[in-house]
């Protein structure tokens, strides 16, 4: 077997916790996955091998990556006390009730020592919510990745308002270890800065479709033919800086319209039983029927994942 990096905890075999998994194993970190249902740590196995070999075979794996060369490091136990020992990292991957991180973390926190990171993935519940009265809570930071992590790299980085800033860092530098891009809230915000950015595209053409403006289609081709072709390797501020002679120059030239545009779209829409949820739903399934989905996110993934390798063939060209 080859030499460990260092020893990772994931706290939850379901599909998260399974890509964390894998990104910890490809970077040769000895990983354990902790679970305290004993059938699905045995699927979560079998599904981390097919998940390493999809990834093989697409080519994200990475270069002198071999399929048994990364699922050596993975392990599994139902002893969280026995899984902790030595670890340097702790990922929880539980589903998404404050109730529940909370029972996890107070379990955590009988276990581990001073040295240890304990990381959430949660995409939506602020650390100081299920931190709070722990011992080691300045050891407490949420680690949020995207699905799916293995081909999108982005991990949000959220410190409760105890969180240390040497934990905030050494996170930080795990995370771009191991190949993913981390960005660092410096305080807490519901929704932190993905899903805030996510939200505010998704409410705009729900705004468009239901005031008539465009149907939902259009919206999607505005950006999956236009917006997404740039943002899917520069974001929008760099955008602005070369659509102009640098960000100054763009704000003085559209700055004021952009203010204009955007006091009209102060108003949040209901979404749940509209009948604009009707409509788009509509539309989506013209396009994917509800029991076809399984089959075309398995599209969606063989798409990231090409996007994933292009991107790291065009990076390499970058550098060299």
């Amino acid at each position: 077997m080859s030499q460990s990096h260092g020893k990772i905890v994931v706290v939850g075999s379901g599909l998260i916790g399974r890509c964390w998994a894998v990104l910890f194993a490809r970077a040769g970190h000895t990983v354990t996955m902790y679970d305290i249902d004993e059938k699905q740590l045995a699927n979560a196995i079998v599904a981390i091998r097919q998940q390493v070999t999809d990834m093989y075979q697409s080519g994200a794996l990475g270069e002198n990556k071999t399929v048994d060369g990364v699922c050596q490091f993975v392990h599994s136990s139902q002893d969280l006390a026995s899984c902790l020992q030595g670890a340097l990292h702790v990922q929880e991957c539980v589903p998404e009730v404050v109730e529940l991180k909370k029972k996890v973390f107070e379990q955590l926190d009988q276990h581990v020592d001073e040295g240890v990171v304990m990381a959430s993935s949660s995409s939506c519940i602020v650390p100081s919510s299920f931190t709070e009265g722990l011992r080691h809570r300045s050891q407490c930071i949420v680690a949020h990745p995207v699905n799916p992590p293995q081909y999108i790299p982005l991990v949000e980085l959220v410190p409760a308002p105890w969180t240390a800033p040497e934990v905030v860092s050494r996170t930080r530098e795990l995370m771009q270890s191991i190949g993913q891009a981390p960005v660092t809230l410096n305080k807490e915000v519901n929704g932190f800065l993905l899903n805030r950015l996510q939200y505010a595209l998704i409410m705009e053409g729900w705004r468009l479709v239901q005031d008539g403006v465009c149907s939902p289609e259009d919206v999607d081709t505005a950006v999956s033919q236009g917006l997404g072709l740039r943002y899917s390797f520069m974001g929008p501020f760099e955008v602005m800086h070369l659509n102009a002679e640098g960000i100054k120059d763009y704000c003085d030239r559209y700055g004021a319209n952009i203010t204009k545009v955007c006091e009209t779209q102060c108003s949040s829409r209901d979404m749940a039983g509209t009948s604009t949820c009707s409509t788009v739903h509509d539309a989506m399934c013209r396009q994917t029927q509800v029991e076809d989905l399984p089959a075309r996110r398995q599209w969606r993934d063989s798409r990231l994942a090409a996007l994933a390798t292009h991107k790291q063939e065009q990076e390499s060209k970058d550098k060299s």
